[in-house]
């Protein structure tokens, strides 16, 4: 099957969507973003490439000058491992699904460029983060050109990032999608209180490109951080008294989260990461497809907190992580809690 500043459309559904003939567009026509070719250029539905590539996973590089964060993000076909033996051919930002995890702060601009290495179809970057006209900012980058866009980051918050190529269901559901989180100027209040935190980015896998699976809904995979094994493996850390911060994001396709983490109370929620949005002792937060969050919780007593989406047809297709606590927080090697 297809941290300092990284951290580790409604969609037309049209006639053509259903063609069977469709095949990953022609990439012998090449102009640069700013061609009006680039800026009009549609992909239609894709299947599997007729030779299968393997891109290995480029780098992000993050540049700070002043308030300017320069950000270079390729997009590129790489395979992933998202279940123990099961590879999908993915396509993906930097090789990884998600992509990175991006952090600048509010009041930044950014300077953005994507390189789109797949030799097939056009890419492009839809930030949720920013305020910027998408016929414009969001537009195509043709294969082997590159495209770089300026937009402020003036809203704080946890955002989704995806590919805005239309469909662009397609184009998410094949692993075009990441979080980048905008500090707020001042932080947030509760900043003083936290010893650890993490970024838990939940997702769908379908049957490898197969579009139908994608517009009915039918995920054969649903899971935290790329693949369904990851936070179980390698349990998220933290020691008895320990106020743990999640920066949390569904980034979809279809499915809602009902994210909760077992044996504990989210004492904060900041809905979408914005510190005017604060809530108090939440049992679960609901993360529509894109939402995000920020949730803070004080762990009491030693032992394992599943981390799971409490609709729990999609947790047992793999939405579930560990958070372990320990006396002094180093992980004591046991088999994690199954959930």
């Amino acid at each position: 099957m297809r941290k300092p500043w990284i951290t580790l459309v409604a969609l037309a559904v049209a006639a053509l969507l259903i063609l069977p003939a469709c095949q990953r567009q022609d990439a012998s026509s090449k102009t640069v973003h700013e061609n009006a070719a680039a800026k009009t250029a549609v992909a239609p539905v894709a299947s599997a490439a007729a030779n299968r590539i393997n891109q290995p996973p480029v780098e992000p590089i993050v540049k700070r000058n002043g308030s300017v964060v320069e950000i270079e993000m390729t997009s590129q076909v790489t395979d992933i491992e998202i279940s123990k033996g099961v590879v999908y051919n993915a396509w993906t930002f930097n090789g990884t699904a998600p992509g990175p995890v991006l952090r600048v702060k509010e009041g930044d601009t950014l300077k953005f460029t994507l390189r789109n290495l797949d030799p097939d179809i056009p890419h492009s970057m839809d930030f949720h983060a920013v305020h910027a006209a998408p016929s414009k900012k969001f537009i195509n980058v043709l294969p082997d050109e590159q495209g770089t866009f300026e937009y402020p980051a003036n809203s704080p918050g946890v955002f989704m990032y995806h590919c805005g190529t239309a469909p662009v269901l397609q184009h998410i559901a094949n692993g075009m999608y990441g979080v980048i989180i905008v500090e707020p100027e001042n932080g947030y209040p509760s900043d003083a209180e936290i010893d650890r935190s993490y970024t838990i980015v939940q997702s769908e896998w379908y049957a490898e490109n197969d579009m139908e699976a994608m517009l009915n809904a039918e995920p054969e995979y649903v899971v935290f951080n790329g693949n369904d094994y990851g936070l179980k493996e390698k349990p998220l850390l933290a020691k008895v008294g320990d106020t743990v911060r999640l920066y949390v994001n569904n980034v979809g396709p279809n499915e809602v989260s009902s994210f909760h983490v077992v044996g504990t109370i989210l004492d904060r929620v900041y809905v979408d990461g914005h510190p005017d949005n604060l809530m108090h002792g939440l049992q679960t937060i609901m993360l529509p497809a894109s939402g995000g969050a920020v949730v803070e919780f004080t762990v009491t007593e030693e032992g394992d907190y599943p981390i799971v989406t409490h609709q729990f047809n999609h947790a047992s297709k793999g939405a579930v992580a560990i958070l372990r606590v320990t006396a002094d927080g180093t992980d004591d090697g046991s088999a994690a809690m199954g959930h």
